[in-house]
């Protein structure tokens, strides 16, 4: 039967292997070792085994003063990522044009089956870039849109894509039909029929956030695509937030376009990224730069973007071997467990509210909260500068708030520091306002 230790010293094994530089390569995209049994315990015990976290969270350079609790940003890479980085940094730097366009380049290949398999889906459904807006943007300015077509979105987008949509209705004259949703929501065939409602004969687009980053809430994109299809209606669904985090498949949503930031949740280099379309869509959008075939469809169409960082491109394949030495199941497993664990603490403290599902079908790893008489920017502002805990602070539409957002590097003892702080922030508000009222 697989130890713990076991899995360190396999692990170790696999990372070390990662690093090994270009007279190597191969090595670099090696099957990740089988690490565990799953059969030994579920998921959800896994998520509280605390030995095995504080190994996880050793693998990690964070700060150990100030508490990152903005994961929902961008996430820190594990060291074996950072060194993967940064000595195919110095590899390329030997001869830049030579081995980097002749050596690494060689490896995007090897890396998008292993993105493909990660997914769920062909290699020739994906192509490598630098973030989510880059992808959705791609697919956004790339569609065969004319006026009068109308696009079905909502107001809890997230604003970089909001805004491209804004670019082509006042360019191109399509019609942008908004959604106001009132969240949070536990009820999926409320959150799809609001979508339906909006559906017309002209609708030829639907755009479904995965994850709303501003609050965490869970959208259920493949009851929104299954209806969409019905009638002929092509999806977009940005996955900023989920890829690596929920365990699940692209093509499980049903989507038939799909773009990731990658060093978010599969904690892979900064500015690195993935586009999924639908492999008979991809001669449907043209691509976003130069190409010799820009409507042609071959997925490699959409990669024509010069000079890249083949040092990040390249490192992202350790990042893929880090995240599968987990499991995605343990690995979403313990983000819900951990943002639970505060959200449980604080909930029923007077004045706190939370906005955030605490099901896991609902919401991830992000949590949202306010306390009453506070504004946004104080709560975030007296975490920061009195407790040291750093958070990111909502005030967007009808959602305000302040966004904590754990990873898997956290304990719960890191957590009751930040339970402490809101305590404290309650207690004090509550008192003010009885001192006010008298």
């Amino acid at each position: 039967m697989s130890t713990r230790r076991t899995f360190f010293r396999q692990t170790a094994a696999a990372a070390t292997g990662a690093l090994t530089l270009p007279a190597f390569l191969p090595e670099t995209f090696a099957n990740p070792v089988s690490t565990i049994d799953a059969s030994l315990k579920s998921a959800a015990e896994w998520a509280q085994d605390e030995d095995f976290w504080s190994w996880v969270k050793s693998e990690y350079t964070v700060s150990p003063t100030l508490l990152n609790l903005n994961n929902g940003g961008v996430c820190p890479q594990p060291k074996v990522v950072q060194d993967a980085h940064i000595r195919f940094y110095q590899y390329s730097n030997e001869a830049p044009s030579y081995y980097m366009w002749r050596i690494l380049d060689q490896g995007r290949e090897e890396l998008r089956s292993k993105l493909a398999d990660l997914g769920g889906c062909s290699p020739e459904e994906i192509a490598i870039n630098r973030n989510a807006t880059e992808g959705l943007n791609t697919v956004i300015f790339g569609l065969n849109l004319k006026a009068g077509d109308e696009v079905v979105l909502t107001k809890q987008d997230y604003p970089n894509m909001l805004n491209a949509w804004k670019q082509r209705e006042k360019r191109d004259g399509i019609k942008l039909v908004f959604l106001d949703l009132n969240l949070p929501s536990e009820d999926a065939n409320a959150l799809a029929e609001q979508y339906v409602k909006a559906f017309t004969p002209r609708t030829k687009v639907v755009h479904v956030t995965h994850m709303i980053n501003w609050i965490g809430q869970v959208m259920p994109v493949r009851k929104i695509a299954d209806e969409a299809h019905k009638r002929g209606i092509e999806v977009i669904a940005d996955g900023a937030h989920s890829f690596a985090l929920f365990d699940f498949k692209i093509p499980d949503l049903g989507a038939d376009y799909y773009a990731t930031s990658l060093h978010k949740w599969l904690c892979a280099p900064f500015g690195s990224g993935m586009l999924y379309i639908r492999q008979n869509k991809i001669k449907n959008v043209w691509a976003l730069l130069s190409n010799n075939e820009p409507d042609g469809p071959d997925i490699r169409k959409f990669e024509s973007l010069g000079t890249r960082s083949f040092a990040s491109e390249m490192a992202i394949a350790t990042a893929v071997d880090f995240h599968n030495s987990i499991g995605t199941a343990r690995k979403f497993a313990r983000a819900h467990y951990l943002k639970n664990y505060w959200m449980e603490r604080v909930k029923d403290l007077p004045g706190v509210k939370i906005h955030t599902s605490l099901k896991p079908e609902f919401a991830g790893a992000v949590g949202l909260f306010s306390i009453d008489g506070m504004k946004t920017s104080e709560v975030d502002g007296q975490l920061l500068n009195k407790y040291k805990i750093h958070t990111t602070g909502i005030d967007w539409e009808n959602i305000h708030g302040v966004r904590v957002t754990p990873h898997i590097y956290h304990s719960p003892k890191d957590l009751d520091r930040l339970v402490v702080a809101i305590e404290a922030m309650s207690t004090k508000q509550l008192a003010a306002g009885k001192e006010k009222k008298s």
